[in-house]
C-alpha cells in the first residue's frame, strides 16, 4: 500500500468517526466565547440552536452569516415552520450584514423532506452554511439522523445550524448546543437597536460550558459583549409558549 493510499484511508477513517479535520474555526468575535470554544465555532459540524423565546432565529442567522462568508447560505424550512413563524426576509438578512444574493430559501412539505434536502446540500463543499429549521420533535429527527448530518458536514466542511423552535433538547451528535433568548436594547448604548442575545452553551463536545451576553455588530459581522440591562423584552404569546412541543396538525 503506497503512502497516498494510506493518507486517503486515514482521512476517510477520521471523517466517519467524527474526528475533526484541521479546519480553521469561526471566531464569534467575543474573546471569552472564542476561548471557551477553542478559537471559535467549529467549522464543518452540526450546531443546535434552541429557542427560549422568538429570538433564536436571529442568533442562528448571525452564526450562519459568519459561517457562510462569501459562499452560498441555504435556509431550509418545512411548510409548517413557514406558516407558523412567518416568511423569511432577504432585507432582514441584509440588515444583519449578510448578502441576500447568496441566500437560497428552500421550502419542504414535511420535516422528512427538509432533512433529505439538508443531506443533499451538505454533500456540496461549495456551500458555506446550511440552516435547517425544525420545530417540535418529529420522529425522523432522531440520534441516527443527527449523526448522519454531522458526518456529512464533517466530510464536506459545510457548517450546519439546526434551529429548534418549540422543542426540548434530545440526544444528538451536535458539536454544540445553544439555548438562546433575546435581550432588550439599552437606550443609552451607542449600539441601540443592535440585536442582543443571552446565549447559553449547554452542550460542547470538545470543551467546557458557559453562557454569554452578546451584541451583534452587523457592520463587522462579529459579536461583542453586551452589557447587562434590566429592561424587559416582549414575551412570547401566552397561547404559544416557545418551549411547548408542537401539536400535530390534523
Amino acid at each position: 500500500m503506497n503512502k497516498n493510499k494510506k493518507l486517503a484511508d486515514l482521512r476517510h477513517f477520521l471523517a466517519h468517526y467524527a474526528l475533526p479535520p484541521d479546519r480553521p474555526a469561526i471566531p464569534l468575535g467575543l474573546p471569552g466565547a472564542d476561548a471557551v470554544l477553542g478559537g471559535g465555532l467549529r467549522r464543518g459540524a452540526l450546531h443546535e440552536v434552541f429557542a427560549s423565546d422568538w429570538g433564536a432565529g436571529g442568533f442562528a442567522a448571525c452564526l450562519a452569516i459568519q459561517a457562510a462568508g462569501k459562499k452560498p447560505l441555504f435556509w431550509i424550512r418545512p411548510d409548517y415552520e413557514a406558516l407558523e413563524y412567518g416568511p423569511l426576509s432577504a432585507t432582514g438578512l441584509l440588515e444583519l450584514g449578510g448578502d441576500p444574493a447568496n441566500l437560497f430559501l428552500l421550502r419542504a412539505p414535511h420535516a422528512d423532506d427538509a432533512l433529505a434536502a439538508a443531506a443533499d446540500i451538505l454533500a456540496c463543499p461549495h456551500v458555506g452554511a446550511v440552516v435547517l429549521e425544525i420545530s417540535g420533535s418529529p420522529r425522523s429527527l432522531d440520534l441516527v439522523a443527527s449523526r448522519r448530518l454531522s458526518l456529512l458536514a464533517e466530510e464536506s466542511g459545510v457548517t450546519l445550524l439546526l434551529l429548534r423552535e418549540g422543542a426540548l433538547p434530545e440526544p444528538s451528535a451536535a458539536a454544540t448546543r445553544w439555548q438562546v433568548r433575546t435581550l432588550a436594547s439599552d437606550p443609552h448604548d451607542d449600539d441601540w437597536g443592535a440585536p442582543r442575545f443571552h446565549a447559553q452553551l449547554t452542550r460542547h463536545r470538545l470543551g467546557p460550558l458557559s453562557d454569554f451576553l452578546l451584541t451583534w455588530d452587523s457592520e463587522h459581522g462579529l459579536f461583542h459583549e453586551a452589557k447587562a440591562h434590566s429592561g424587559l423584552v416582549v414575551a412570547a404569546p401566552a397561547d404559544r409558549p416557545a418551549e411547548a412541543p408542537r401539536q400535530k396538525r390534523a
